[in-house]
């Protein structure tokens, strides 16, 4: 029997084009979920269609923008059309670098309704489903949940409510079959973290990126398919006694900084 087996099980996956949801979505179609992929810009989720695809996964591409709350029910009622879902992962969020004072109004709420509102907009439109069948729901949070990250006020806020929703839903519905933890990676290298540099520090990219890869006690930043591995063990049988846990990839950062 194949090991972390996703076979015969439907995946959502939210931001599922780029970055550590991209590397989701691969993995997850390669271990054999048949994965549907929500994002904003839908030519972006086409085009990662098709290289699954061509590897012989299965998938598809949904346009959703997780702030909506009935565009989000529509698109999901759309896929337990054609199957039951057995795999949500809440992985679309947006980033924002600021403390209490220069964040603004508009900031807050727009960290809100994406980092917080969505992961409730794709919880609430697929528990009715998992209440009959079971399920697992995976949250991306971030190690700005646990410990305190200078200039993420904002962020930091938004992840906490994630990490307090994965308690609450693994709560609320062990008697119904559903598993529910949460992932808190530290800086991971994805296209953002390149952009990051490259706009505020145009010139400096290599030496700053090494300044940020040492804020690691293992002196590198994640990798998107480590991250990945992980959603893996945590939506597989494997994992089966396993709710209710946030499970840091940090590089050893909350426990061995300082």
């Amino acid at each position: 029997m194949s090991v972390f087996s996703l076979a015969n099980k439907t995946a959502v996956i939210t931001g599922g084009a780029s970055g550590i949801g991209l590397a989701i979505s691969k993995t997850f179609a390669k271990q054999g979920a048949v994965v549907h992929v929500l994002e904003l810009n839908l030519e972006l989720a086409e085009s990662v269609i098709e290289e699954i695809r061509g590897s012989g996964g299965i998938a598809h591409a949904h346009q959703c923008d997780v702030s909506k709350q009935k565009k989000v029910i529509d698109v999901i009622k759309s896929i337990e059309a054609r199957s039951a879902i057995d795999i949500l992962v809440n992985n679309a969020g947006i980033a924002h670098v600021g403390n209490i004072e220069t964040t603004q109004e508009a900031d807050m709420d727009r960290l809100y309704q994406v980092n917080i509102k969505g992961v409730y907009n794709c919880i609430l439109a697929c528990i009715q489903g998992m209440k009959k069948n079971g399920g697992v729901i995976i949250n991306m949070a971030s190690i700005a949940s646990s410990v305190g990250i200078s200039d993420r006020f904002a962020y930091s806020m938004t992840k906490g409510a994630v990490l307090t929703m994965t308690y609450s839903v693994a709560k609320d519905y062990l008697d119904h079959g559903i598993r529910c933890n949460s992932i808190s990676p530290a800086r991971v290298h994805t296209p953002f973290v390149d952009n990051f540099i490259k706009k505020n520090y145009p010139g400096k990219e290599e030496e700053m990126f090494a300044k940020l890869s040492k804020t690691q006690p293992l002196g590198r930043m994640g990798r998107p398919q480590e991250v990945a591995n992980l959603a893996l063990y945590l939506c597989s049988e494997e994992a089966s006694f396993i709710t209710g846990t946030d499970f840091p990839i940090d590089g050893g950062f909350i426990k061995l900084n300082g």
